[in-house]
């Protein structure tokens, strides 16, 4: 309709500027037909006839071209200025532009467009004529009565207001209204609307993805905490003991890799539905993050009821799952906690509950305990450091630090040993004493070791191609690492990923490594066939064999700390290290000593020609940046 419309107009408009092309030149043509009249006339006629007849000719030309043609041109001449106010209401109420609505003083429907008459589901008949009142919902009619009013004495007003659909149901439009002028005198008001619904159910989408999980329906972390807080405040008014839940899947991640990421995201699922099935409001069931839930009881009753209710959650989940026809047996583990202390607010809670589910993971699983206030400082210290350690290792939280390794004899750095630390995010940079056997106990060492190993090559490859002195970065491996099949594999990945070249890439085991000599010797051959140079680490204070040392891949020794700190004042030590650089030279290994502090220590080390030192003397363990200056330092000497 709109289209046929505006074809119309277009062809009237264009009809008009024709139309008065043709009048202007027939009034050209009248008046040029007088003009030779009145020349001709002049010598063909006497002096009276001529007068008489140029009077008359003059007269007639005059009379068709202000009689006739004028009016026909000023009635086909496009819009002036009123006429193009008039043009655009009209536009307005034809091509449904806006919604757009006229009444009268008394609220009457005079004039509407197919926007509106769509938007309320009325045919345009059905509406013109009719009071517009009856359409807003009752609760906003004196609302709305007051802006109309407003709108009569010279105001444009603005609200939400909520209107009935011809189909019964209330729906939200945005409103503006204006007075409509004849001659100065405001005769109505113009309505114009917009539907919110397309907005408000964005909105409620928005909101949904914001405390609701996604995939299971049940709220997130975000929206559990929210009303957890809100649970509290009413206990600590009320007196009343609530509880929360923290469930973790047993073996989820085994079940991921067996059947697949959709396998296991339909477990969560029914996992999701069984919680939430016959939960009595206000408790609450959430999914927080991957495959853990958390349940809030907001009358956790007796310590005996509380642990009835926990246990009959490993009942239910130990029914099995029917997971496309097949039956899959899965158990969980449960921490609790309660608020028992006036200062416990939602994230203390839910740490505590996270807690006595780390307990529950390390006694064997599918069981559940309540976190308990008497558990000793160190107990919680060490619970609460394994699990931001888990943290840390999702998060990547880990940076490196690079220890320069010199020549005893030239001064130049010949090469640095990857030192790993912690950025916590609340206490700052923690030393690997301090996590490095809690790690290796979870075995959460090998995921930290194989990122060390990549992002020391990563960062050695970067000062290569910065154009700086190509040196070798050392990095330790853990017993575990070494005693994995495809330790050789891995190794060769990370070089062809990072590009790094293997020659530059020193491994440091400890002698401990080297008791089974046959793992170890196949080991130690394939990575040096690859071209990595293997190091012994802290030598003399392990598994001290000259047989390995003398046939295994072995290209230098690492004096341990311990004997390098005590040169100056025990002879035994001195003793010692002064045996073992002439050991190893007499093997053709290179010799280092590590925690070298003092000039003294130094000069010991030179005198009996041990090759390079690395230490606090020349350089603490500084960041990637320091040794980029560093080596920058040393290129130009």
């Amino acid at each position: 309709m709109s289209n046929d419309a505006a074809e119309t107009s277009g062809k009237n408009a264009n009809h008009r500027i024709v139309s008065v092309r043709i009048y202007w030149a027939a009034t050209f043509g009248v008046g040029m037909a007088a003009l030779v009249w009145m020349a001709a006339s002049f010598w063909w006629l006497s002096s009276f006839d001529y007068w008489w007849s140029t009077l008359a000719v003059t007269a007639a030309a005059g009379g068709m071209i202000y009689g006739l043609i004028i009016p026909l041109i000023r009635r086909n001449q496009l819009p002036g200025t009123n006429d193009f106010y008039t043009r655009i209401a009209e536009s307005l109420l034809t091509f449904d532009a806006v919604a757009l609505m006229v009444l009268d003083r008394s609220g009457r429907i005079v004039e509407l467009n197919e926007s509106t008459s769509e938007l309320l589901g009325y045919k345009k008949e059905e509406l013109l004529g009719r009071m517009f009142l009856p359409y807003v919902d009752p609760a906003h009619r004196r609302q709305i009565v007051d802006n109309f009013r407003q709108t009569l004495r010279g105001k444009v007003k603005e609200m939400t207001v909520s209107t009935i659909h011809s189909r019964g149901h209330f729906f939200d439009i945005h409103v503006k209204t204006a007075p409509v002028l004849n001659n100065g005198r405001i005769i109505g008001t113009v309505i114009i609307s917009t539907d919110l619904s397309d907005r408000k159910r964005n909105l409620e989408r928005i909101r949904y993805m914001a405390y609701y999980d996604d995939m299971t329906g049940l709220p997130n972390r975000r929206s559990f905490m929210m009303q957890l807080n809100e649970c509290l405040s009413g206990a600590k008014a009320s007196g009343k003991r609530l509880a929360i839940l923290y469930l973790d899947v047993d073996r989820f991640k085994l079940i991921n890799a067996s059947f697949g990421r959709d396998f296991g995201d339909m477990l969560l699922m029914q996992m999701a539905e069984r919680l939430n099935r016959g939960l009595p409001e206000p408790d609450l069931a959430a999914r927080m993050e991957g495959d853990e839930f958390a349940i809030l009881y907001t009358d956790a009753g007796t310590e005996d009821e509380l642990l009835c209710k926990a246990k009959a959650v490993l009942h239910l989940i130990e029914e099995p799952f029917e997971l496309q026809g097949v039956p899959l047996h899965v158990t969980v583990s449960i921490g609790i906690a309660t608020n028992n202390l006036d200062d416990d607010d939602a994230s203390v809670l839910l740490r505590k509950a996270d807690m006595a589910l780390a307990r529950v993971k390390d006694s064997g699983k599918n069981n559940c305990f309540i976190y308990s206030e008497e558990w000793d400082n160190s107990s919680l210290a060490r619970l609460t450091l394994q699990h931001e350690l888990k943290r840390a290792v999702q998060r990547k939280e880990f940076i490196l630090y690079y220890q320069p390794q010199y020549h005893l004899v030239t001064g130049e750095i010949v090469g640095v040993e990857a030192l790993i630390r912690w950025e916590h995010p609340e206490r700052g940079i923690v030393g690997p004493g301090q996590f490095i056997p809690l790690a290796e106990e979870s075995g959460l060492i090998v995921q930290i070791g194989d990122w060390v190993l990549e992002e020391a090559c990563r960062q050695n490859k970067a000062w290569q191609a910065a154009g700086l002195p190509p040196i070798p970065v050392s990095v330790n491996l853990s017993i575990r690492q070494f005693l994995q099949q495809n330790l050789t594999e891995r190794v060769a990945e990370i070089l062809d990923r990072t590009g790094l070249e293997a020659q530059y890439l020193d491994l440091e085991i400890t002698e401990t490594m080297t008791m089974d000599v046959t793992h170890a010797s196949s080991c130690l051959l394939e990575l040096t066939k690859l071209g990595v140079h293997i190091s012994i680490d802290d030598f003399g204070t392990g598994y001290s064999s000259f047989h390995y040392l003398k046939n295994l891949p072995i290209g230098r020794l690492k004096i341990d700390r311990s004997f390098v700190s005590d040169i100056e004042h025990d002879p035994g030590d001195a003793a010692i290290v002064a045996a073992i650089i002439a050991m190893a030279h007499s093997l053709q290994l290179q010799v280092i000593a590590e925690g070298v502090e003092t000039e003294v220590q130094m000069k010991f080390l030179q005198k009996h020609l041990c090759d390079e030192m690395q230490g606090f003397l020349w350089s603490p363990p500084v960041t990637g940046y320091e040794i980029t200056e560093m080596l920058h330092t040393m290129s130009f000497k």
